[in-house]
């Protein structure tokens, strides 16, 4: 073409449609159905605390090492059928490292579908009925706080507690005195290195795999969700699969089976929530290293939230967590394993405020004083004998979805 020639008119026609459709891609023929949702989020934080570390290194002067990068999509393709997944990127310091992993991904059809009953059957990895937030914990914007609380909503351990791979039954009655909702799933939970830290408190050689575990959850709802009242349970399974040819440590299993009891007020301005737990574990057949054992602990929180403007809100709470019943200071602990008593108990009284800034940004900040350690890895504190038993925990969290 000769230079300064003007293109040709079908070129110019190619070059405007394609600008078209990159622009405004719903104008094209293969425009996504109405039916199809897909939302993400983006979450940074900033953790700030004295003595020890949490989420990365944040004693003395802070870290940025907890954040969370999120997309979720569904599709009703019937209005009974649907598909829903979430992928999530998460990293909190040396315990998560930013390991893409599929949240949840399932096929959800309901049987039943009316004014007063629906029914039905979800299969894949599907989330787990535990308490009132475990169905929402991971977008910050449905958390109560930045951090849930740890007494019976573990970080260390989250991906073993929200979703399992199989499938759940669920219902739901809406009656003259309220509304009731069943879920009840059988499926293996998710575990990996971290969640095999968290419960041998070591990584040995072999694996740790989940087995067939039950979860079942029944709420109880008035007034539009005025009123919720909630019992959940599950019994998980895990079998540790030994590497190593001494007997030291063999293959063995562990049963955790808690009972949790949940009750909640929601008024104009302010919202009340308790949570009752009662943590029984049972560890059998690994060897002289992690002898027998037999154990039920406690948790337990109360916490209130004051909606001062529907952009401005407060929340306080007191969240407490023991190990064991009949050794909650953690001497007995202490004197068999050498370890800091502190690591079998913790007492957190937090603070915090919330600002919706727009209805996609959300800014929160909170103070924690903590008297305890249970619920501190070791990933980010290598020397446990290091630990404080008392300190302290600043955090700011900027929060973004669409």
């Amino acid at each position: 073409m000769i230079k300064g020639a003007r293109k040709p008119w079908y070129k110019k026609r190619a070059f405007s449609a394609m600008l078209l459709l990159l622009v405004n891609p719903l104008q094209a023929e293969w425009k996504l159905p109405d039916s199809f949702q897909i939302h993400g989020f983006a979450s940074q934080a900033f953790i700030l605390s004295t003595d020890n570390n949490f989420f990365g290194g944040s004693k003395d002067n802070g870290t940025f090492d907890f954040r969370e990068l999120g997309i979720n999509a569904s599709w009703r393709i019937l209005p009974r059928l649907q598909v829903a997944a979430q992928g999530v990127a998460r990293w909190a310091g040396e315990n998560d490292e930013g390991s893409p992993r599929l949240d949840y991904g399932l096929v959800d059809y309901a049987f039943v579908s009316n004014a007063k009953n629906t029914w039905g059957l979800r299969l894949g990895r599907v989330i787990n009925p535990i308490g009132f937030y475990n169905d929402t914990r991971d977008v910050a914007f449905t958390r109560p706080s930045i951090f849930l609380p740890q007494s019976i909503y573990f970080d260390r351990t989250r991906d073993v507690a929200l979703s399992a791979d199989g499938g759940q039954v669920y219902g739901e009655q809406r009656t003259s005195i309220g509304d009731f909702i069943l879920q009840f799933n059988i499926a293996k939970p998710r575990v990996g290195t971290r969640e095999e830290r968290a419960l041998l408190s070591h990584d040995f050689p072999g694996q740790l795999k989940g087995d067939t575990s039950v979860f079942g959850r029944l709420l109880y709802e008035k007034d539009g969700g005025g009123i919720r009242l909630g019992f959940s349970s599950f019994w998980a399974n895990f079998d540790f699969d030994s590497a190593l040819s001494t007997d030291s440590i063999s293959s063995g299993s562990i049963e955790f089976s808690p009972l949790i009891f949940s009750g909640q007020y929601n008024g104009e301005r302010l919202s009340l929530t308790s949570e009752v737990a009662l943590r029984h574990f049972s560890y059998s057949d690994f060897g002289p290293r992690i002898p027998d054992t037999d154990f039920t602990g406690l948790s337990w929180y109360f916490q209130a939230t004051y909606r001062f403007t529907p952009r401005w809100s407060a929340v306080a709470r007191f969240d407490s967590l023991c190990t064991e019943l009949g050794d909650c200071n953690g001497e007995d602990f202490a004197a068999k394993t050498g370890q800091p008593a502190h690591r079998r108990f913790a007492d957190d009284w937090m603070v915090g405020l919330r600002w919706d800034v727009t209805s996609s940004i959300m800014v929160r900040t909170e103070f924690h004083h903590i008297r305890g350690t249970a619920w501190i890895t070791t990933e980010d504190n290598p020397n446990i004998n290091d630990l404080h038993e008392d300190w302290n925990m600043f955090s700011l969290l900027v929060s973004f979805r669409f």
